[in-house]
């Protein structure tokens, strides 16, 4: 999730992502110099919504994206992460301790799909990720309340980037938009994830972060009889509308 505040910034392109706030203790945010351009400040709340602190000044950002996506994606993370690091930063989050209950990985990505889908976390899983969604859907008519899917910002960046903007009351430069669209594409971030990657101890190799970006790769993994199981823990855990929002495709 992405918090917007107003802030100055001495120009308009890119800026490496700020530094996470985890829970309610803030570790911190990267302000840009100041300067005569008004401009808002992004900074990256790493938690569920409920956990994130609220402010009437800040413009709240989510992306929903098709569980079935996120899963893959989660396990790429999760095979990049440093997880005594993690637990450090959980225990930060105020998330309980699972170094003692935490077993190694699953061997297969068949397994590790389903343990993610039925595990009950507070930060992680199709559970923690069902509640943040909503938490945002719940709200999302509110004027500080952005919520945005993948895929549509897959399809339409610059349509996607240009509502944005009016959202957040960011004029247009016309001549420079189309860098910043190309700046913001995903093959242009991952070739910048040195910089561009969150700033944390926990990734054994930045460069991977930013993995492929594409939607799908489940297709080869579920067969029918799977995706009836997976449709009805989906059903257990979320709303029809909400289901069908995030699953584009249909599940």
């Amino acid at each position: 999730m992405t918090l917007a505040g107003k802030e100055h910034h001495r120009d308009r392109t890119p800026h490496p992502l700020p530094e996470r706030v985890h829970g309610q203790r803030p570790l911190g945010w990267r302000r840009a110099p100041r300067r005569r351009h008004h401009h808002h400040h992004p900074a990256k709340c790493g938690t569920t919504w409920t956990a994130c602190p609220r402010d009437d000044r800040v413009t709240y950002l989510s992306i929903g994206r098709d569980p079935r996506n996120v899963a893959i994606s989660a396990d790429n993370h999760v095979a990049n992460m440093d997880l005594g690091k993690v637990m450090a930063l959980r225990a930060t989050a105020g998330a309980p301790d699972l170094t003692a209950a935490t077993a190694p990985p699953a061997p297969t990505l068949y397994e590790r799909f389903w343990n993610w889908v039925y595990t009950d976390d507070e930060l992680i899983d199709l559970a923690a990720m069902l509640r943040h969604v909503a938490g945002f859907w719940e709200r999302r008519s509110e004027p500080n309340i952005v919520l945005l899917h993948f895929d549509d910002l897959k399809a339409d960046l610059d349509g996607q980037m240009r509502a944005l903007a009016a959202t957040l009351g960011i004029t247009i430069d016309e001549p420079v938009w189309p860098e910043l669209v190309r700046a913001a594409t995903f093959d242009a971030v991952r070739n910048r994830a040195a910089t561009l990657t969150p700033d944390q101890p926990l990734w054994k190799d930045r460069t991977v972060f930013f993995n492929k970006g594409t939607s799908g790769q489940w297709q080869t993994l579920l067969d029918d009889a799977d995706l009836e199981r997976y449709r009805a823990r989906i059903n257990e855990l979320t709303t029809p509308e909400i289901a069908a929002w995030l699953h584009r495709d249909g599940y």
